[in-house]
């Protein structure tokens, strides 16, 4: 984050001393609200994730009453017969940690299923903020959401309204 900061300065001390630059901010959390498919794709992937996070939950259920049956027969079971059981438990409980990695981990399908839904939006916008920064010469635009580094931007750069208009969401 500090490495981000650091070039962000740098990038703007470059630029500010070029009188010819023109630089512009949009709030990309802004922009996002007012795109009614983003909502969809949100509410979207909220389901998923609460579906998916039932069956995880489910499974280790699963798991945890096979333990507490296991604990209250294992006096009338022989060696074999606990060793089986436990054996049972620990494949249902790795059974539950694969699903949720399968749902919830870094490649899993959570985040195929974001990308898919959200790539488009994001390209759409980006390609608005390209047009909209090539027609006004800006050379630079700035995510007001995200950089931190921006103590105050004056309202006047910020042509996230029109990044609305270009996409067809009037505001």
């Amino acid at each position: 984050m500090m490495k981000r900061i650091a070039i962000l300065l740098v990038a703007l001390a470059g630029f500010v001393g070029a009188n010819a630059q023109k630089f512009a901010l949009i709030d990309m959390e802004y922009i996002l609200k007012n795109i009614p498919a983003y909502e969809r794709a949100n509410e979207q992937l909220n389901q998923l994730s609460k579906r998916w996070q039932g069956e995880v939950e489910a499974m280790a259920l699963e798991a945890q009453t096979l333990y507490k049956n296991y604990q209250s027969e294992a006096v009338f079971l022989s060696e074999e017969q606990k060793t089986k059981k436990e054996e049972e438990i620990v494949a249902k409980e790795k059974e539950a940690q694969e699903l949720k990695r399968k749902y919830f981990g870094p490649e899993g399908e959570l985040y195929k299923k974001r990308e898919s839904l959200m790539a488009p939006i994001q390209d759409e916008i980006y390609i608005a903020v390209k047009e909209i920064s090539d027609a006004k010469g800006y050379t630079m635009v700035i995510d007001r959401a995200s950089a931190a580094s921006i103590i105050y931007a004056s309202p006047k750069i910020d042509i996230s309204n029109e990044v609305l208009v270009k996409l067809g969401y009037s505001n």
